[in-house]
């Protein structure tokens, strides 16, 4: 069975009540598909009422919920019309076999059962009133439930993709001020191993921060975008470990040997191996973030897409870095408090489950460098639908 390119169009209002972590767990972990890319949209009016216009004219669509469903994307997805300020959705897109009925699945249907088994019995609600019509509807999510549907949605989101989406920092959920900052967070590929329930796990602990998610992508992080990200920690390790170093060479010269070895000497040895020991290290993470060790590599290999895959996010608010890192915890989770996202789910000091920015400064620099505003969305689709 071939592959399909899947979506799931995470509601306005789920977002804003910061359930998105609780909704990228079930899809993850309930369908197995591949998260291939993720965006945040500030959908334009013009932008909704299109997707209302395709949802109003879908046969496939029940047709007593129909214009519902197409009024409520009108109505809630574009600008607010007391204020004038976008809302912020997320799409994702998975890739799969059979991807479009196994999201259709998990999602559910748009009258919920109350089961708690879909989405939407979870994060969904359907209210009738006395008469029986239709009193209250917060679908949470919205879906292609059909192969038509799933491309023409498709190729209209991806047609506004670079316009209404990216970095969506003015949305009028989003505080603003002079404490204003943003923080990147990356979901480490020890998330996504396999498919399960962590990266929205960890989304959600760092829901309780009270921040707002303005920017997310999947990314495959290259050897040359990993060197230049974590360039200042090579430094850092060529200096660190010179003493230790120098201690493990000079007891495994002596215990070789049969001699002891004198300060100066052991002190030598760290300034020769220490450097290279350190660079070791180095690649180390940057095979971590990468699948690729990088150290030897031409440029144009350097450059390719890595085999390993994490989630970029970007966090927006008041004093977003020292909240976002507060609830990370330190790089070495035995040392984490309990509840702490390291604590949580980190191995190592490596293998620690995210990585957030330390400075409003490394916050720029970083993002630049992991360009988590650029548009994945239209590249995908147009894969599918050249």
């Amino acid at each position: 069975m071939a592959k399909e390119l899947a979506f799931v169009l995470i509601n306005p209002y789920t977002v804003s009540k910061s359930r998105t972590g609780g909704v990228i767990a079930r899809y993850i972990s309930r369908t197995g598909l591949d998260l291939v890319a993720a965006r945040m949209f500030a959908p334009s009016p013009e932008l909704a009422r299109a997707y209302a216009q395709l949802i109003r004219t879908d046969s496939d669509v029940d047709p007593v919920i129909r214009p519902i469903l197409a009024d409520y994307v009108e109505r809630e997805f574009g600008p607010d019309a007391a204020t004038g300020r976008s809302r912020r959705v997320m799409m994702l897109l998975f890739e799969g076999e059979n991807a479009i009925q196994i999201v259709k699945d998990v999602t559910g249907p748009i009258r919920p059962t109350n089961s708690g088994e879909s989405v939407r019995d979870t994060f969904g609600d359907y209210i009738l009133d006395a008469a029986g019509a239709v009193h209250y509807l917060e679908p949470a999510v919205f879906i292609g439930p059909t192969a038509h549907a799933t491309g023409e949605a498709l190729k209209l989101w991806a047609k506004y993709s670079a316009e209404c989406g990216g970095i969506v920092d003015t949305a009028g959920d989003v505080a603003q001020g002079a404490t204003l900052e943003e923080a990147l967070v990356i979901l480490k590929p020890d998330n996504f191993r396999f498919a399960s329930a962590r990266p929205g796990l960890i989304i959600d602990i760092f829901s309780r921060s009270g921040l707002r998610i303005v920017g997310a992508k999947v990314h495959r992080m290259t050897v040359a975008e990993a060197e230049e990200f974590y360039g200042p920690v090579r430094d850092v390790l060529r200096e660190k470990l010179k003493g230790k170093v120098a201690e493990r060479a000079a007891k495994a010269v002596a215990a070789e040997l049969g001699m002891e070895i004198s300060e100066a000497i052991k002190g030598q040895l760290g300034e020769i191996i220490g450097p290279t020991y350190g660079d070791n290290q180095f690649y180390q993470i940057v095979q971590f973030m990468t699948g690729r060790w990088g150290e030897g590599l031409v440029d144009e290999e350097k450059a390719k897409p890595g085999n390993s895959r994490c989630l970029l996010l970007v966090y927006a608010g008041p004093n977003a870095i020292s909240r976002i890192r507060s609830i990370l915890g330190p790089t070495d989770p035995s040392k984490a408090l309990p509840g702490s996202v390291r604590r949580e789910f980190g191995q190592d000091i490596m293998v620690n489950a995210a990585h957030a920015s330390d400075s409003v400064e490394n916050a720029k620099r970083e993002m630049g460098i992991t360009k988590v505003g650029e548009d994945t969305i239209r590249t995908w689709v147009e894969a599918y639908y050249p």
